[in-house]
């Protein structure tokens, strides 16, 4: 597989490819920043990087959602918990514990907060907050919704999920990601609603959007809102904008 490796001013490096059977520009954005393209084998490089160029707020943003999540003492985690990172005299190693609304994270005096152990710490009791609350919240949001539209379903569970925000299957079993529990709920009752309308057309047509603009008239502007969003933990910066409970109507 020919490749070439260019380092751009305003991308930083770029690497192409030339891939055998490749007959379209593919862009992605790795782990550490950088920018590959593949290109089908009969294309020029500089079609690549001219590619890449038209595509430099994207890029920025992936780069973006690819940093490190640093979680921080006092943070807001959801809806209504907070996080708390504790040194403490009597601790030998890294423990957790979720009660109530604190997320706990003690560690040994010669760590500190922004210790790989720590972070993981961090990381995982605020998934669990997350779980909490996604699962007390969300299905009396979405039963809410659907009453509300006339949408009927036949069951709801939450996971974590990778890459999307929720799915419906034929069944009108419908499976909501726990970290949209961390999003505004605008987003959060977007999301509801597109998945409620899937429960009578399971697919992205005509008939589908306007059965979800019947419900969410901007649901288009919000469908690009939440682009901003990634399906994970979301910074400190962010979550503290969005820790308002639940609304009922």
């Amino acid at each position: 597989m020919l490749s070439k490796e260019i380092n751009v001013p305003a991308l930083g490096t770029v690497v192409l490819y030339k891939r055998k059977g490749s007959r379209n520009i593919r862009l992605s954005v790795t782990a550490d920043g950088n920018v590959r393209v593949s290109l089908p084998p009969w294309m020029p490089y500089q079609a690549g990087l001219t590619f890449a160029a038209s595509k430099s707020e994207w890029i920025d943003l992936q780069r973006q959602r690819n940093k490190k999540v640093l979680f921080l003492n006092g943070q807001s985690i959801g809806k209504a918990h907070h996080l708390y990172l504790e040194p403490s005299v009597a601790a030998i190693s890294v423990t957790s514990r979720l009660k109530n609304t604190q997320a706990t994270v003690t560690y040994p005096l010669q760590l500190n907060e922004t210790d790989i152990k720590v972070q993981k710490a961090a990381r995982q009791v605020a998934i669990r907050a997350l779980r909490s609350e996604a699962e007390a919240l969300l299905p009396k949001r979405l039963n809410f919704l659907a009453q509300k539209g006339n949408l009927p379903y036949k069951s709801i569970q939450v996971k974590q999920l990778k890459r999307r925000w929720g799915s419906c299957n034929q069944n009108k079993e419908i499976v909501i990601n726990l970290f949209l529990i961390q999003l505004p709920w605008q987003l959060i009752d977007y999301v509801l609603w597109h998945e409620l309308a899937h429960t009578k057309y399971l697919h992205h047509g005509t008939d589908f959007w306007g059965e979800l603009l019947n419900h969410e008239p901007d649901a288009k502007s919000l469908r690009r809102q939440i682009h901003e969003f990634n399906t994970d933990v979301i910074g400190a910066q962010v979550l503290s904008q969005h820790n308002a409970l639940d609304p009922t109507t």
